[in-house]
């Protein structure tokens, strides 16, 4: 088992940066490749980005490249998502989620554990 909490969201206007951490504890975190999800009210959750285990291989999507950055701190147990030049449209939930298979790819089912999410709002 892996226990997830995620922190940093909150109200942001367009333009500016948040930073999510998400602290992990339980079983060996450093064995895991770690992905960030998010989800508005109505619609399906969407990847954002992953990881792999070791930090050296990392994948986003189209519409965060160049402005998210997703890091990883094994001596901490936590993962990142240093968000730039957001944008009303990243309003969400998001969500950490650790997969144990070491993938790092965008699909859910590879997931096995998740956090509960923390809100972040961006303000036009």
């Amino acid at each position: 088992q892996v226990q997830l909490v995620e922190s940093g969201g909150g109200l942001v206007q367009a333009g500016g940066s948040l930073r999510l951490s998400c602290a992990a504890s339980g079983r060996a975190f450093s064995s895991n490749a770690m992905g960030w999800f998010r989800q508005v009210p109505g619609k399906e959750r969407q990847f954002v980005a992953a990881i792999s285990w070791s930090g050296g291989n990392s994948n986003y999507a189209d519409s965060v490249k160049g402005r998210f950055a997703i890091s990883r701190d094994n001596a901490k147990n936590t993962v990142y998502l240093q968000m730039n030049s957001l944008k009303p449209e990243d309003t969400a939930v998001y969500y950490c989620a650790a997969d144990p298979y070491g993938l790092a790819t965008m699909l859910e089912v590879h997931y096995d554990y998740w956090g509960q999410g923390t809100q972040v709002t961006v303000s036009s």
